[in-house]
This record gives C-alpha cells, sequence and structure tokens, in this order.
C-alpha cells in the first residue's frame, strides 16, 4: 500500500498571462512517518512531438515528514520560451507534476494548458516570433490525469517497478476541512526553489 496519498491539488492564479509563474497548492497525506525526502518536480512540456523540448521547471525535496496531512504551495517561474518551438507556442500542451520516493516516481498528474492570444488582432494575424507577454495561460484544472505507479517503500535500494495503473480522466479527490494546523518547517526545499518551504499537517 503507498504510505503517500494525493488529497487534492489547487490551481492557482489561473488562468493568468503566460509569463506569470505556474502555482499549484498540493495536499497530501502520510499514513506513517517517512525518514527519507519526497521529490516533487514540475515539468512543462514543450512540444508533442519530442521529449527533448520538455523542461523541468523546478524540484523540490521536502522530508523527514512525520505522519498526517500535509500542504505546500509548488511555485515555479515559467518555461524558457526560447526553448519552445514556434509552432508549439500556441495552443493546446501539458504541465505535469511528479512525486518520486527513493528516487521512484510513484504519482504523475497532468494538466492540459490552452495558451492563446486575448487580442482578437493578434488571433487573426499571428506574430511571428510570438509575442508571449501577450499570451494567456489556462490550465484546464478540471481534468486532470493522474498515474500512480507501484514502488518500494521499504527497501534502501529497491529494484525498477513495472507496474502502474492509469486513471485517466479521474479529478484528485478532494479534501474535507482539516482542524486547526501547525507550520511545520521543512529544511528540506531546495534553497533555489520558488516553493514556499513551509507546509502545515493535522
Amino acid at each position: 500500500m503507498a504510505k503517500v496519498q494525493l488529497c487534492n491539488i489547487t490551481v492557482m492564479d489561473n488562468p493568468s498571462p503566460f509569463l506569470n509563474p505556474f502555482q499549484f497548492e498540493i495536499t497530501f497525506e502520510c499514513i506513517e512517518e517517512l525518514r527519507e525526502d519526497l521529490e516533487w518536480k514540475m515539468i512543462y512540456v514543450g512540444s508533442a512531438e519530442s521529449e527533448d523540448y520538455d523542461q523541468t521547471l523546478d524540484s523540490v525535496f521536502v522530508g523527514p515528514i512525520p505522519e498526517g496531512k500535509h500542504m505546500f504551495v509548488f511555485q515555479a517561474d515559467p518555461p524558457n520560451v526560447s526553448r519552445i518551438p514556434e509552432n508549439d507556442a500556441l495552443g493546446v500542451t501539458v504541465v505535469l507534476l511528479t512525486c518520486s520516493y527513493r528516487s521512484q516516481e510513484f504519482i504523475r498528474v497532468g494538466y492540459f494548458i490552452n495558451n492563446e492570444y486575448t487580442d482578437p488582432e493578434l488571433k487573426e494575424n499571428l506574430p511571428s516570433p510570438p509575442q508571449f507577454d501577450k499570451v494567456t495561460r489556462n490550465i484546464l484544472a478540471s481534468e486532470p490525469r493522474v498515474t500512480r505507479f507501484k514502488i518500494n517503500w521499504e527497501e534502501t535500494n529497491p529494484t525498477e517497478n513495472n507496474t502502474n495503473s492509469d486513471q485517466n480522466g479521474a479529478s484528485a479527490p478532494s479534501t474535507s476541512e482539516a482542524g486547526p494546523s501547525a507550520p511545520v518547517e521543512v529544511p528540506a526545499f531546495n534553497e533555489n526553489s520558488n516553493s514556499w518551504a513551509t507546509m502545515e499537517c493535522s
């Protein structure tokens, strides 16, 4: 059984200008204390044609984590626009949130994004190169694609896992209101990360 359950993800500041940071409020629950870090990643899919255009926007390590429910805001700068093919600048793409334990990815959440101009004139006469400062990013928050992977939670050097369950179209379950909570300092956040370095637990 997985020791970490994803409870809820809230997409913040959506829709927003393309050059604004991504912000996700993530709530998860540990059924028992985790002595090693969880690694969260945010990945922007620059092109459906090749993974070479994928950009890791941020990666944070959180831990050790006590038993209970926890919440943090995962924030990352927008992608480097110079690495996005011009033909893929507008239209539909994907942002991925992943979480790993002991270098084993156990959950992946994907959100579709629609990037478009709001100015009718720019819609009719697409500029080249794209003017990203005039593009609006709209994340389809209501329809995340959630994939869970079976991993080894116990071994120090676990073997590679090859089982997964795909739950396309399933929303991350909503979280009931938690009682009073106190902030827990998590010193293992990356120093260069934009994510909040505190979590709340109950």
